[in-house]
């Protein structure tokens, strides 16, 4: 059976969609290859409806919720758009590593200019009043976390990580509110996150939120939300691209609070690579 595209399903509830499911459907024609990047919180506001509106609109057409939408919507996007289609199976390797370097400096180049100075100076103080931080994630995040934490760990033993949902759930049970929740996620909204972070704050835990979204349900519980700018493409999610824009804005929080902690940093990245040294050969 051949899958009926997000197009065809449109036109075919086209009749019978509310007012305001009228008001989105034009909306994602005249806008689709934008749309596919926002939140539902940004269509919204874009369509001037509320976001139930969005999400009835999304089940009038058969879809389970609204990321099951922006996927076929995206589908449909790279089908009808030439320029997804730039990079041929046949593309020659140079072409290759060039289309890479243009994506990555992209990448960086729009999270530096929404990234927040004031931000990461709250994130930082936050930090360094914490008596322990947990940098967590799920997922691919889950491994940046990892990342954000190894690099943390070389400067104090405040730093730790957890595992899945399940072990990052008991450890925000144990939370106070001297302790800080560094979490990692793209698109700021996964089930998981926000019954972690939901238990976090209900213990007094503070919550620094690396995320693409400033509308994400998951900042309205951040005390601070650092932006990472790179956009990512429903069909592409965990993208290298997206995962580079996100360490930057790590590596910025990691060098202010190295810089706010001198003394401390220097003792300990001494100490600690020293104690590294002998695993060199």
């Amino acid at each position: 059976m051949v899958e009926q595209s997000f197009w065809d399903m449109l036109r075919a509830k086209r009749d019978s969609l509310t007012k305001s499911g009228a008001i989105v459907a034009d909306y994602l024609m005249q806008h689709a290859e934008d749309a596919q990047y926002l939140s539902i919180s940004s269509l919204a506001k874009s369509c001037g409806v509320a976001e139930a509106t969005i999400f009835r609109f999304c089940r009038s057409l058969g879809f389970q919720g609204y990321n099951e939408m922006k996927i076929a919507l995206a589908k449909a996007t790279a089908t009808a758009s030439p320029v997804a289609l730039k990079l041929e199976p046949g593309v020659d390797t140079q072409t290759l590593c060039n289309h890479a370097y243009t994506m990555a400096v992209e990448a960086l180049n729009a999270t530096r200019n929404v990234l927040d100075p004031e931000a990461i100076d709250h994130a930082a103080t936050l930090l360094q009043r914490a008596r322990q931080v947990y940098c967590l994630g799920q997922g691919g995040s889950q491994v940046l976390a990892g990342d954000i934490w190894a690099r943390f760990s070389m400067l104090s033993t405040k730093f730790r990580t957890a595992g899945d949902s399940h072990m990052q759930a008991i450890t925000a049970s144990l939370m106070g509110p001297e302790d800080v929740v560094l979490f990692i996620s793209y698109s700021g909204c996964t089930r998981d996150m926000m019954d972690t972070l939901h238990i976090a704050k209900d213990n007094g835990a503070k919550v620094i939120l690396i995320t693409h979204y400033d509308d994400a349900p998951g900042a309205a519980l951040a005390d601070v939300v650092l932006l990472c700018g790179a956009t990512e493409s429903p069909l592409d999610s965990g993208s290298i691209p997206a995962k580079l824009a996100m360490l930057f804005v790590a590596n910025v929080l990691v060098l202010r609070y190295t810089l706010d902690n001198q003394e401390l940093a220097n003792l300990s990245l001494s100490r600690t690579s020293q104690a590294l040294g002998n695993k060199l050969l």
